[in-house]
């Protein structure tokens, strides 16, 4: 481990210009200093979230504050979403929310209130995916839930308001069984710990896991479960979701379902990592894999009967999360990495169709795909660019949903999990059909005679083509960085010595069997 100022600063940014921007003055004249400040702290912390990456991935993983943050492979990969994803979706907001307040949807004093607290919800899922204090963790992810739900109601209309409420009383209910199991998880290592304090710590507690309490461990591992999968999405804790991505401003929705739910996801693996060191991969992996298939039972069918654009997107997004988990209670190097994988590449995806759902709006005024018809006629890069996005989700080649997807699929297969992946496969045609509705009706079908041709702002359709590039990048040929970071944070998962780099199944020759079988190496001691 090395000591850094990088992740105080990465820290410090996001959170310094959501304070600038909160005392500024409300009103006109303050927009373009708010504006500035903005773009100011997304492209620092783009920089520095790939600085922090860089070091860890040289071999460093990266402390700050004495322990209490710490970012390891595992944790880079967040990060790195973060420090990406807020980047481009803030740039896209830019267009986004002058639009909005030209318009009247938005007033002068919200187009503030929205920036501050953009900033500040970067600022949240940062400091939850860079903590190490386990207690802090989870204060940072019950934080991103206030950080958030402001943005969620933003509009101020009951539809939105409604669904803040219900997001904060979900998840606020959801998170608190998170903390129990942090409470578990902290008096079980301070009991069997020489120095109790160090309980509080999560390379601490992975450290010496086996010193653990097993039955301790997994009462607290299903609390974790609950409590942080309620944040992620998942089926039956799910219920938030629908309505805060649907209502909330299209840049707030890309982060909400490209990076927040992976945030929670995140410390479901750290547990995830800590259960498995104590009692072995089979209790953790059995209910991953039981919340993970229903998570894409449920989803399949909600998302075929959805007509409002941004719900149906929301419901790809807990059938999504549950294949990652799927991919994780598969198990092995390849079902991690696989899950990992995915977890990237839904992020690009999910943020590209959120965004291009905000062009949606704008040109017809309303989300019923009932109603939007002709895009490419009438909005032609947003049109492709849409298109482009639904086909990579519904996961076909050469865009990198496929990639992670077919990865997950063969690690089930592997594993011998043939009768789960069959029904899961089989499942996933119900939404490839969904996805190709809206291609077929709303990007390819006739357009409304009444519409206004003309596509939205340069604003808008760049930072949405650096999303498709991401997508084509990452399903074309995964770059050799991710590629190893990967690796890297897999080993970490299973608990193996991560200098010694795993095979990528995904550039490797080979067949699977010959690529993860050196890989079941040794157990961390």
């Amino acid at each position: 481990m090395v000591s850094s100022i990088l992740p105080l600063l990465l820290l410090a940014v996001p959170l310094a210009a959501a304070v600038a921007v909160a005392v500024a003055p409300s009103g006109p004249t303050s927009s373009k200093f708010v504006e500035i400040v903005h773009v100011a702290s997304i492209s620092a912390v783009g920089v520095l979230a790939l600085l922090v990456v860089g070091r860890t991935m040289a071999g460093d993983d990266v402390t700050a504050l004495g322990n209490w943050l710490y970012v390891d492979p595992l944790a880079a990969i967040f990060v790195s979403l973060i420090g990406i994803v807020g980047f481009l979706t803030g740039l896209y907001a830019l267009g986004y929310v002058r639009h909005e307040v030209a318009h009247g949807e938005l007033t002068p004093a919200k187009h503030k209130i929205f920036y501050g607290f953009f900033n500040l919800f970067v600022f949240t899922m940062l400091l939850a995916v860079t903590s190490n204090n386990i207690v802090m963790m989870w204060v940072a992810v019950e934080a991103t839930t206030l950080g958030s739900a402001f943005l969620v109601g933003l509009y101020g209309k009951r539809s939105s308001l409604e669904a803040a409420w219900k997001y904060v009383i979900i998840c606020t209910v959801g998170v608190a069984f998170g903390l129990y199991g942090t409470i578990l998880t902290f008096s079980n290592g301070a009991e069997v710990l020489a120095a109790p304090g160090g309980a509080i710590y999560w390379t601490t507690l992975a450290a010496n896991a086996k010193l653990l309490d097993p039955t301790l461990v997994k009462i607290a591992f299903v609390f974790v479960l609950i409590g942080f999968g309620t944040k992620a999405g998942l089926f039956p804790m799910h219920a938030w979701l629908p309505d805060a991505h649907s209502e909330a401003p299209s840049p707030v929705s890309a982060l909400l379902s490209g990076v927040l739910l992976k945030c929670a996801l995140f410390v479901i693996i750290r547990y995830h990592v800590i259960t498995m060191q104590a009692v072995g991969p089979e209790f953790s992996q059995s209910l991953l894999l039981t919340l993970g298939f229903l998570s894409v039972a449920v989803s399949a069918f909600l998302v075929y009967v959805q007509h409002d654009l941004k719900r149906k997107l929301a419901y790809h997004s807990v059938e999504h999360l549950g294949l990652i988990v799927l991919g994780l209670g598969i198990g092995g190097p390849l079902g991690i990495g696989a899950a990992l994988l995915h977890a990237i590449n839904h992020s690009f995806c999910k943020a590209l169709l959120f965004c291009g759902s905000g062009n949606v709006l704008i040109k017809y005024g309303t989300r019923d795909l009932k109603s939007v018809k002709g895009l490419l006629r009438v909005a032609p890069v947003s049109g492709l660019l849409m298109m482009a996005g639904a086909l990579a989700l519904a996961g076909f080649p050469p865009f990198n949903i496929f990639v992670s997807e077919f990865l997950i699929f063969s690690a089930g297969v592997q594993e011998g999990h043939w009768g789960l992946m069959i029904v899961t496969a089989l499942l996933f045609t119900i939404t490839v059909a969904a996805l190709i509705h809206i291609v077929s009706g709303s990007v390819l079908g006739k357009a409304p005679d009444t519409m206004v041709k003309g596509d939205v702002g340069p604003s808008m359709l760049v930072p949405m083509a650096g999303l498709l590039v991401l997508v084509l990048v990452m399903g074309v040929a995964v770059p050799q960085p991710v590629s190893r970071l990967i690796q890297q944070a897999t080993a970490v998962v299973i608990g193996g010595d991560r200098t010694v780099p795993l095979a990528a199944p995904w550039q490797h020759p080979a067949p699977v069997a010959e690529i993860v079988a050196p890989a079941r190496a040794e157990p961390r001691s």
